[in-house]
């Protein structure tokens, strides 16, 4: 079985000898690297890290000593995982399915390195389905009258399952600043185009009215401005001027589902650090 690891993300002001001195920090404590990559944002002059390495001690000590040594002595922003975390996330759906089996069916087959642990909608429709997956189900109904209602509801089940991430698998409703800012947690969407083309409702429709050559879908976290969040992942698929609309969204759907799964995947690998509304994605 392997060994439990720590993984700690970094991103700060550059400045000299911070690979050496991160390597040397964990060498003098007698603990193994596996992997650690980095990036310099030349323009911004910020450096990344993401670091991960099997601890020589109790795990919990040295994760604690690693995050206090990047605070302290680096002046670095870190966050510091375990590769035994299972953070709970929270699936936001409305009745479009494709995205809501496929990232249920992933999680069950272990592919995701967190604990699927409810699910919101503002329909009923996948309430049965939900059922014999043996996830439990919320139905808050959301109109432009009770959003401020149903939104509170949505934190109250969010908190109460104590859920790290949640994840809208084609939610058809744009979640407030106030949402963003209580729900404690990041929030992913997948959007069905290649942002910042086609933002907004029926992409499908706007892509087949542009004669475009290329569809595709974006993952990205979730802010108060629609579509605007930073990207995570996105993928492209070749049409041509034979494809109509119904043919753009089944295209289409196959890459929403891989493009909303690696995403996931990636924010649960902790390979993810967002700065100045961007991201970076270490592979």
């Amino acid at each position: 079985m392997k060994a439990p690891t720590i993984i700690a993300l970094l991103h700060g002001p550059d400045q000299p000898g911070l690979v050496s001195r991160v390597s040397s920090w964990i060498f003098l404590r007698g603990s193994n690297i596996h992997h650690a990559d980095q990036h310099k944002d030349l323009e911004a002059n910020i450096f990344f890290q993401r670091v991960e390495w099997t601890p020589s001690g109790q795990i919990d000590e040295e994760a604690a000593a690693f995050e206090k040594f990047a605070h302290e002595e680096l002046s670095m922003t870190v966050k510091v995982a375990k590769s035994t975390d299972r953070p709970k996330v929270a699936l936001f759906v409305s009745k479009i399915d494709h995205c809501f089996h496929d990232t249920i069916l992933r999680f069950r087959a272990g592919e995701m390195a967190g604990e699927l642990t409810c699910i919101v909608s503002n329909h009923s429709a996948l309430a049965e389905d939900a059922e014999r997956y043996g996830i439990p189900f919320v139905h808050v109904p959301v109109t432009a009258a009770t959003k401020t209602e149903a939104e509170a509801e949505q934190l109250r089940i969010i908190h109460e399952h104590g859920v790290q991430l949640v994840v809208m698998a084609r939610y058809m409703q744009v979640l407030s600043n106030s949402f963003l800012n209580n729900a404690g947690c990041p929030v992913i969407n997948i959007h069905h185009s290649f942002l910042p083309a086609f933002a907004g409702g029926k992409p499908y429709h706007q892509a087949h009215a542009r004669g475009v050559k290329l569809i595709g879908a974006t993952a990205h976290y979730a802010t108060a401005d629609l579509d605007e969040g930073p990207i995570i992942h996105q993928d492209v698929n070749r049409i041509n001027h034979r494809n109509s609309v119904p043919d753009l969204v089944r295209k289409g759907k196959d890459l929403e589902k891989s493009v909303f799964a690696q995403a996931i995947r990636l924010h649960l690998d902790n390979r993810i650090l967002v700065y100045n509304n961007k991201t970076v994605v270490f592979d």
